[in-house]
């Protein structure tokens, strides 16, 4: 039996104690957008320093402005210098009652001939982060070190926008020094295939406050005479899309550039219906009859994430609000910069609001968009190993999604990143019954086991 051999043997035999180690970490609530997360973020960081204090040496737990990260190293010092990352914390789990389990108390049910984990950060992304640390595990019990120099990194801010990470990287960066970057969240194109993301998009968040010159007023008697922020509101959302989806925001689409015909190609060959997962878009935009696929991963979008206004309650209440707020997201592509798109917005609301009202912006930073070197050594290595894994060869793809770490690495360190991971769109990923299979988890440990090896040029 070869090392390899061995090493993927002992994680076959070792998967009821990852599924039971994943239960645990699934147990944390590592919520980090809502105040009363801090004790389960602190708690889930805490839990990660001990496992990997049995496998790892200097893990630390490290403090920042916000929620903190959890660092660790491993490894012989041959080999290429990685740097791994994924994040612990999760999104709320809110609704509540849509859960048919509770979300913090991982329930494993037999479905379709698989067995499912149903939690909150079941797939997004605690299985992302223990299957990584599991592969290591293997290593480290089968031969004793892994054929590389490997930092871990887990944060506990992705689901905030990581707004504590560019400080970290700047304090850090001789520590984080590496020859390439693995970015552990990130999906597959299909149950069966999978995929290296290539492509990824921009973001940035703005919450939006109509005021009205009055606080709230009785609707009969003031509806047709003051002014309603909801209208307002209502009027300025409406018109930032034509009818065909395209953002009629002037200057929105500087720095976007059109995708080149050979990738178009590519695209346009892929299945449609795998990349949707069973998601009906009928009835969405299309931006005059772009394909679906180049509107999912090259084109740039403004969407609007919620809605609160006036009377929200169970009860009839006649009144006609003193303010309407709206979250909005903006997904971007190419060279186009947050700092422009969000002053370009806050001029186009400006300009649209009549006498006696204003409006109130909160928003800042934002995470420019992304394309990674898949002309990459470090590519062509994780792609073989995933191939031999999966016995298909991973696609090079795209996605709406947004990692800040991959433009930071990229940017000030000058790291190639490569990011992938064995999510699926159907995993119900930020919803109520979030899920992630065993086998999926077995095969991902074992994908890593395979990618450590290629690394080290085995």
């Amino acid at each position: 039996m070869s090392e390899l051999d061995a090493i993927l043997g002992h994680v076959d035999a070792n998967l009821p104690g990852s599924v039971e180690k994943l239960r645990q970490f699934l147990a944390f609530p590592s919520v980090s957008s809502q105040p009363d997360g801090k004790p389960g973020i602190i708690a889930c960081a805490d839990w990660l320093k001990s496992e990997l204090g049995e496998l790892c040496t200097d893990v630390r737990v490290i403090a920042t402005a916000g929620h903190p990260l959890v660092m660790a190293r491993m490894g012989s010092g041959s080999g290429p210098r990685v740097l791994f990352y994924g994040h612990y914390d999760v999104q709320p789990a809110e609704p509540l009652d849509a859960w048919d389990t509770p979300p913090f108390e991982a329930d494993i049910r037999d479905e379709d001939g698989l067995q499912r984990i149903y939690a909150r950060g079941a797939s997004d992304s605690k299985s992302q982060v223990w299957s990584v640390v599991e592969a290591f595990r293997a290593w480290r019990k089968t031969v004793g070190d892994l054929p590389i120099d490997a930092t871990l990194l887990f944060e506990g801010e992705e689901e905030t926008g990581s707004p504590s990470l560019p400080d970290f990287i700047e304090a850090y960066r001789d520590e984080l020094s590496c020859d390439v970057a693995f970015i552990c969240d990130s999906d597959m194109w299909s149950a069966t295939r999978p995929a290296i993301t290539t492509r990824l998009k921009g973001l940035v968040h703005e919450k939006l406050t109509i005021h009205a010159p009055n606080g709230d007023l009785h609707s009969g008697h003031f509806g047709n005479v003051a002014v309603n922020p909801v209208r307002v509101l209502a009027r300025v959302l409406a018109a930032i899309h034509d009818d065909e989806g395209r953002v009629t925001i002037d200057g929105f689409y500087e720095g976007v550039e059109a995708v080149p015909s050979t990738l178009r190609q590519q695209w346009q060959a892929l299945d449609v219906e795998e990349a949707l997962a069973g998601v009906s878009i009928a009835g969405g935009p299309d931006e005059g009859g772009l394909g679906t696929i180049e509107l999912m991963w090259g084109r740039p979008g403004i969407d609007f994430n919620g809605l609160v206004a006036g009377n929200t309650g169970p009860g009839e209440r006649s009144v006609l609000p003193g303010s309407a707020t709206a979250r909005l997201s903006f997904r971007l592509v190419g060279r186009q910069r947050p700092e422009q798109i969000r002053a370009a917005f806050r001029s186009f609301v400006e300009a649209r609001l009549p006498a006696g009202c204003r409006a109130e912006f909160e928003g800042s930073g934002g995470t420019a968009a992304v394309s990674v070197n898949d002309a990459s050594a470090y590519v062509a290595a994780t792609a073989a190993a995933l191939e031999t894994e999966w016995n298909l060869p991973p696609l090079l793809k795209g996605t709406g999604g947004t990692i800040p770490l991959v433009e930071l690495l990229t940017d000030r360190l000058g790291v190639d990143c490569i990011v992938t991971g064995f999510i699926l769109a159907d995993d119900a990923i930020h919803a109520p019954n979030e899920r992630y299979d065993v086998e999926r988890l077995r095969k991902g440990i074992r994908s890593w086991v395979r990618i450590l090896a290629k690394l080290s040029g085995n």
